[in-house]
């Protein structure tokens, strides 16, 4: 691939290219959204779910500071399409995240589609959600070799310091 000037310059594009224009694309994210919020973990594309995060974080941010705040309300009807989900935004969710500053989300990469456009895929969710974890739980396990023989390693060092210093030096 040659690296041309095209390719260098951005003309001022920020966001993704997404859906038939601006409005089908703040359409489509309100929409993924609305998804999230209601289901707290939703699969979609890659590309989508990482445009999404950052204004999932966002209502997250708006809704911790209250359903008093007028901007607050603003935002979170703005961006769910589904008014019945206002109040779970500031009752289930604001509370669930009032000690945490930020990193409200989890996003995680899925095997590619299998249908034509082989699309990367990701799986996008509230931490905390009651669903099973998306990652297995990392064990412990003190009976491997491994950690064996590290333990035992940990032990002789420690007799050795242990001696060093009961001599004096």
């Amino acid at each position: 691939m040659r690296l041309t000037l095209g390719m260098l310059i951005s003309h001022g594009r920020v966001a993704r290219r997404m859906g038939l224009g601006p409005q089908s694309r703040i359409n489509m994210l309100r929409n993924i959204l609305t998804g999230l919020v209601r289901h707290e973990r939703i699969e979609t594309t890659w590309a989508r779910a990482d445009e999404v995060r950052f204004y999932a974080e966002k209502l997250v941010d708006y809704a911790k500071k209250g359903d008093t705040n007028e901007k607050a309300m603003k935002m979170a009807s703005f961006w769910l399409t589904e008014k019945d989900l206002v109040p779970k935004m500031f009752k289930v969710l604001a509370p669930r995240f009032e000690n945490q500053p930020h990193g409200y989300t989890q996003m995680a990469r899925l095997p590619n589609r299998q249908n034509l456009d082989r699309a990367k895929m990701a799986v996008l969710e509230y931490k905390g959600n009651p669903f099973p974890p998306l990652y297995p739980v990392k064990r412990k396990n003190e009976l491997t070799l491994i950690n064996q023989l590290l333990k035992g390693y940990r032990e002789d060092r420690e007799q050795q310091l242990a001696e060093k210093l009961s001599c004096g030096g």
